[in-house]
């Protein structure tokens, strides 16, 4: 049915679009040719260019003078991260219509998502604290309890999070408040979780930080610079904007900074002590005719030293610093090339099941903050799982001993343990002179 409203102008009631103001609903104009409109055949792209730059160079900016700051300043940046993307999420199943009739309801889903921050941060943190205030008795037997009693607290206060939810439910919105409690939970394994690997790689080292994050950003800025210029051939369905211009450039720019990072030195990483080269006496007692022949002692540590070099525990870092960052660089740049944009495949994918263009708008010419961390995320649980793999010594060291000490042992117990060690140290010193 057509109505005329005042100016004579004809609208069609059972055609209106309702937009939403700063809605993130994908225009009718960007699915062409099978949901493909590539950015070197976009229009405006020199205008969209300039202010996606602008905003790059102010979060590479902030991003340097975190990184600057240091671990802890890097670990806020990282939970203010978190705290927008849980954001963008939650808004995606919201209703307004059943929150109204919930009230209360959007905070239960704060409450679980910062009862899972304080759980998993609290394992990564906990040793980290107490080795700070080991030499103040208060704080050491605050810091002490509040780890000893950690895990309960933290399922205290999930469950508080479930009987809250079971008895917020009201008849007729069983499925909604359900559908938030089960999209709650998925935001925590699939974003929150990975992300929080980004946490545990800081305090392993920034490197470790730093080397992964800042390939993943060049990654994807050679990837729109290339596809800006000369996108033509379609890469996946999912991302129609991607292209095999885009996606070869962006991996040919990733190696070059990763060997330019080899070649500069600029990022270093401290390998563990199995890893480093170390000196290997020959047994006594040879036989002479061994020790007489060409095939002498020295050629004998030659083919020793040859055979460990090729055992698998050490091929990977060569036993030295400089082979170490090497074999990071490259296992980090095949990841960032290859794998981690899947990350945002991903994603895409994801936007285009709930038909919206971005998860948000927080930074302009990009989208939302999960835009910009869909990749980051896989990335850091990769480089976390190649650091314990590959770098960190899998045996028991006398720092693992002390740690557990401090954490287990009260103030006391551990005077009394150094009081004993101390005596059975000069017993055995006396003993053996």
């Amino acid at each position: 049915m057509i109505k005329e409203n005042d100016g004579n102008v004809p609208v069609t009631h059972t055609g209106r679009v309702r937009r939403r103001k700063g809605s993130n609903e994908v225009p009718g104009d960007v699915d062409q040719a099978n949901g493909t409109k590539f950015l070197a055949k976009d229009q405006n792209k020199y205008k969209s260019m300039l202010v996606r730059a602008y905003s790059t160079i102010w979060m590479i900016g902030g991003f340097i003078f975190v990184v600057y700051m240091g671990h802890l300043y890097i670990w806020a940046m990282i939970v203010i991260i978190q705290i927008f993307m849980a954001k963008e999420l939650f808004n995606l199943l919201r209703k307004a219509h059943e929150d109204k009739q919930l009230p209360g309801f959007r905070l239960l889903n704060w409450h679980i998502f910062f009862t899972a921050m304080l759980f998993v941060y609290g394992r990564i943190l906990s040793q980290r604290l107490v080795n700070t205030v080991t030499t103040d008795k208060f704080w050491y037997k605050l810091v002490g309890n509040l780890i000893k009693y950690h895990m309960v607290t933290c399922y205290f206060l999930y469950i508080v999070g479930f009987v809250w939810f079971i008895l917020s439910l009201k008849k007729k919105l069983y499925k909604y408040q359900f559908g938030q409690y089960a999209w709650t939970h998925m935001i925590l394994i699939v974003v929150f979780t990975q992300s929080s690997f980004t946490v545990a790689n800081i305090f392993e080292g920034i490197f470790w930080f730093l080397l992964p994050a800042s390939l993943i950003v060049i990654n994807d800025i050679a990837a729109y610079i290339f596809g800006f210029f000369f996108g033509k051939t379609p890469l996946i369905q999912l991302s129609p904007k991607k292209t095999w211009e885009g996606f070869i450039g962006a991996s040919v720019t990733t190696i070059i900074s990763a060997f330019a990072d080899l070649s500069t030195g600029w990022l270093q990483c401290e390998p563990d002590p199995l890893f480093k080269p170390e000196s290997y006496a020959l047994p006594g007692g040879l036989p002479e005719w061994f020790i007489g022949t060409d095939f002498g002692p020295e050629y004998f540590a030659l083919a020793i030293d040859i055979l460990i070099d090729l055992q698998p525990l050490y091929l990977p870092m060569d036993r030295d610093s400089n082979s170490a960052s090497a074999m990071a660089c490259i296992g980090s740049w095949l990841f960032a090339s290859i794998i981690a944009p899947f990350g945002g495949f991903f994603a895409s994918g994801f936007k285009r099941a709930f038909n919206i263009k971005d998860f948000g708008d927080s930074i302009p010419g990009h989208g939302g903050m999960t835009d910009r961390m869909d990749c980051q995320m896989v990335m850091a649980v990769f480089a976390y799982i190649y650091h314990q793999s590959f770098i960190v010594a899998q045996s028991v060291s006398l720092g693992m001993i002390l740690d557990q000490i401090v954490m287990n042992l009260s103030y006391e117990e551990q005077r009394e343990l150094y009081r004993k060690l101390g005596q059975m140290i000069k017993e055995r010193q006396f003993g053996e002179s």
